[in-house]
């Protein structure tokens, strides 16, 4: 039988498909070994990886710290996902999911745990107070765009970016198919960025950094080597806004955060100080 003739079982049963990932995906939950997570000097303490999710973190801790924020300060301790580093008990505490970013903030007793990169963000920034409008119409709006991200980017990773990158052979209709979901939510955002600077009007918010840690990066290039498959130059207020983000100082040093990949310079491991990405 070809794989074009497969026929779903009546009941499904695990099977090894193949792929980069394939080592550690599993249709359980829950953890495969006990570990305790270490704990730095800092109250927030980030257990994370330099994926699209994870700088989303790292990017906001640099852009409070840029602001004066000493609070802030914060150490980021290595999540090797390829390792299954996820599935450890220490970590399953804080995220029962076993995604990284997690967070917990040891300024609370007890320590108060954060999961989620949305929830993190949302968390943060009612923290200090910051990227976030005070206004119900400013800060709905910012809220709109976070959770858009929240909800389209699947489409986008574990969409697009599987079948057109990691999948183990390649397939037209599942690239066809979410090829034609990323064009579309660029275009939403294309269409957005032509009415305003950033994606809730005219400051710069978290939701800006949630949706450039895919959007942007998917744009500029440095996302599964798609932008000119994709034909990215049709989106040229998503290029605009993609650069204006790509440029502030504070995006810069929060991609290098749990880096372990590229150029030796841009990888930043773990971070405890802010000297350690001087």
């Amino acid at each position: 039988m070809s794989k074009a003739e497969y026929v779903p079982p009546k009941v499904w049963k695990n099977t090894q498909s193949g792929g980069q990932f394939a080592s550690i995906n599993r249709p359980i939950a829950g953890p495969t070994h006990d570990k305790t997570l270490p704990v730095g000097k800092h109250p927030l303490q980030l257990y994370s990886l330099a994926t699209p999710n994870g700088i989303k973190v790292t990017i906001l801790l640099e852009e409070l710290l840029a602001l004066g924020h000493s609070g802030a300060e914060y150490d980021a301790w290595l999540i090797r996902i390829g390792d299954g580093d996820q599935f450890s008990s220490g970590f399953v505490e804080i995220n029962p999911n076993s995604k990284i970013p997690a967070l917990l903030d040891h300024s609370a007793t007890p320590p108060i745990r954060v999961f989620e990169s949305g929830s993190i963000l949302l968390y943060l920034a009612e923290k200090f107070g910051e990227f976030l409008p005070t206004d119900p119409a400013g800060r709905t709006e910012t809220l709109n765009w976070l959770f858009w991200q929240m909800g389209a980017a699947p489409y986008l990773g574990g969409g697009f970016g599987h079948f057109y990158a990691y999948a183990p052979e390649k397939y037209e209709y599942p690239i066809n198919r979410f090829t034609m979901e990323a064009k579309r939510q660029l275009d939403v955002l294309d269409r957005r960025l032509a009415e305003s600077a950033y994606l809730a009007g005219d400051a710069y918010t978290i939701a800006d950094i949630a949706v450039w840690s895919w959007y942007g990066k998917l744009v500029r290039g440095d996302l599964y080597g798609a932008a000119q498959f994709l034909a990215v130059d049709q989106y040229p207020h998503v290029q605009r806004w993609a650069q204006v983000v790509a440029d502030r100082p504070a995006v810069i040093r929060g991609q290098r955060v749990n880096r372990t990949w590229g150029d030796e310079a841009s990888q930043v491991p773990e971070r405890h100080d802010a000297a350690d990405l001087d």
